[in-house]
C-alpha cells in the first residue's frame, strides 16, 4: 500500500505539548499535515500554565521541515476553543483535521470529589471538546471534508475507581462524537472515537513494572487512520492498548417482549433479558437511533399478533 499521506491538509491537535497528542502532531506532520500544536503547557491538573510545551513541538516540526505553529489556548472556555481553530485559519486559511486529545486528572474518591474538581475535569476533556468542535464543524461542513477524533478512555467505557470526574467525561464523549458524525455524515465530515493506553505523564504513580510495551507509538498510527480521507468508518470507537487495535460497540441483549410487566415478571425473566448470546449492534450511522426504535416496536407488534392469535 502507498504511503497515506496529509499534504494540503491542515490539523489541529489539542493537549499536544506532550505524551499522546505530541506523537499524533509529529506523525500527522511527517506525512505532510500544516498542524496546529494546541497545548496549555499546564500540570496534570491543568494548573500552571508555560506556552513553551506547544512552542517545542512546534519548533520541532519546523526544524524537520514541516509546518506548524503554536496555540497556547485552553479549551476549557469557549473563548478558548475559538481561538484555537482561528489559529488554524489565520495561520492557514482551512481545517480539515480535528483531534481532540487535551486532558486533566484530578482524582478523588466519590465521597470526597469535591464540585470544583468535578467541573474542572469536564470543562477540558467534554466540554472542550465542544468548544472546539463547535468552530471547526461549520468551517469543515462549508467544505465538504473533515476528520474529527474525540478521545475517549476505558476509564469511560468501564469505570474507574477515583476519578467520577474524568469517567463522565470521556463516557460523554461517545455521545458528541455519535451527533458529531450523524450531523456531518452527508457533508463530507467523519467523527470517531480513539480509547487509547499509553504510558504518558498520566500514569505517574502507577506500578507499570509489570506493562507491556505501551509507548505512544502504538496509538498514533490508528489516529492517524481516523484522520486520513480514506477512512470509510464513521462513528465508531477504536481502541488501541498494548499494541491491540480492536472496536468497541455498545451492544443489546435481544431482550424479551411481553405485553405486560410486573415486578415479579421482571426477576423471573431476568435471566432471558440478560442474556448476551446473540447481541445486537445498531451501528451509528447511517441512523441506530432509529434502528433501536424500530426493532423495539416490530418486536412488540410481533407480540401483540401472536397475542391475537392464542385469542
Amino acid at each position: 500500500m502507498a504511503e497515506l499521506r496529509y499534504d494540503n491538509r491542515v490539523a489541529v491537535v489539542t493537549g499536544a505539548g506532550r505524551g499522546l497528542g505530541r506523537a499524533y502532531a509529529l506523525m500527522l506532520a511527517a506525512r505532510g499535515a500544516k498542524v496546529v500544536v494546541n497545548d496549555t503547557g499546564g500540570t496534570l491538573t491543568g494548573d500552571d500554565p508555560n506556552v513553551a510545551a506547544a512552542q517545542e513541538v512546534a519548533a520541532e516540526i519546523t526544524a524537520a521541515g514541516g509546518e506548524a505553529v503554536a496555540c497556547a489556548e485552553s479549551v476549557s472556555t469557549a473563548a478558548g476553543g475559538q481561538a484555537v481553530i482561528g489559529s488554524a485559519l489565520d495561520h492557514f486559511g482551512r481545517i480539515d483535521i480535528l483531534i481532540h486529545n487535551a486532558g486533566t486528572v484530578r482524582r478523588g474518591s466519590l465521597k470526597e470529589m469535591s464540585y470544583e474538581d468535578f467541573d474542572a475535569v469536564l470543562d477540558v476533556h467534554l466540554r472542550g471538546a465542544f468548544h472546539v468542535v463547535r468552530p471547526a464543524f461549520p468551517v469543515m461542513c462549508d467544505a465538504g471534508y473533515g476528520r474529527i477524533v474525540l478521545t475517549s478512555s476505558i476509564g469511560g467505557l468501564y469505570g474507574n475507581h477515583g476519578v467520577a470526574n474524568y469517567a463522565a467525561a470521556k463516557a460523554g464523549l461517545v455521545g458528541l462524537s455519535n451527533v458529531v458524525a450523524l450531523e456531518g455524515a452527508a457533508e463530507g465530515v467523519l467523527c470517531n472515537v480513539i480509547v487509547p493506553s499509553a504510558v504518558t505523564r498520566m500514569a505517574d504513580g502507577l506500578d507499570i513494572s509489570a506493562y507491556p510495551p505501551m509507548g505512544t507509538e502504538l496509538v498514533a498510527p490508528v489516529v492517524g487512520f481516523l484522520a486520513h480521507e480514506s477512512c470509510p468508518i464513521n462513528g465508531e470507537m477504536l481502541i488501541a492498548i498494548a499494541g491491540r487495535v480492536a472496536r468497541a460497540v455498545v451492544a443489546e441483549t435481544p431482550g424479551v417482549q411481553r405485553l405486560s410487566w410486573t415486578v415479579e415478571d421482571v426477576a423471573e425473566q431476568l435471566y432471558a433479558i440478560r442474556d448476551l448470546s446473540a447481541p445486537l449492534v445498531f451501528p451509528v450511522v447511517p441512523n441506530g437511533h432509529a434502528d433501536h426504535i424500530r426493532y423495539s416496536f416490530e418486536s412488540a407488534a410481533w407480540a401483540i399478533r401472536e397475542s391475537a392469535h392464542h385469542v
